[in-house]
């Protein structure tokens, strides 16, 4: 059986052999595709401030994929992805990297597992994740609140009122 999962992809240093941190994520999408994973769609790729200590901005992109992998197989083989482009595990979080894979979504609702949680907990808040899943899946619910990451992206990006006047 396949099933179908939307992953964020992140780089924000460069690599010794692809180059910059588009091209990483070029270079990541083709890796993705192989044993026992198709690449049904990738996103265009983003630019994005990155959080954290540092100071490099971040090219950021989404795929959609079909995969016989489980969600803890496939994790392994993102790992296994992210290692063969140098990334190494360990030290401070949010810090610089050549390549970071995450599971966002999986088409069957959530998971848990030692080091692994879908959806990913974060994803909600970071519009460098959204809006690329919004170019591939824009109709795709988040399990645990119900929204579409459509409905996710304009909370995202409307436009908030101002304090009244003296909140300041």
């Amino acid at each position: 059986m396949d099933w179908r999962y939307l992953i964020a992809l992140g780089s924000n240093q460069r690599h010794h052999r692809h180059g910059a941190p588009r091209q990483v994520l070029r270079a990541a999408i083709a890796a993705l595709g192989g044993h026992r994973i198709t690449v049904e769609a990738a996103s265009p790729i983003v630019a994005s401030t990155p959080l954290g200590p540092s100071r490099r901005r971040y090219a950021n992109a989404a795929v959609l994929l079909r995969s016989s992998f489980d969600p803890d197989a496939l994790l392994d083989r993102l790992k296994a992805i992210e290692h063969s482009f140098g990334r190494r595990t360990g030290g401070q979080p949010w810090r610089a990297r050549v390549l970071d894979l995450d599971i966002v979504l999986w088409e069957f609702g959530c998971w848990s597992s030692p080091g692994l949680t879908i959806p990913h907990t974060a994803f909600r808040t970071r519009g460098f994740v959204v809006l690329p899943g919004v170019a591939l899946a824009a109709h795709w619910r988040d399990p645990v609140t119900g929204l579409t990451l459509r409905q996710i992206a304009a909370r995202l990006t409307r436009p908030r009122p101002l304090p009244k006047r003296g909140a300041w």
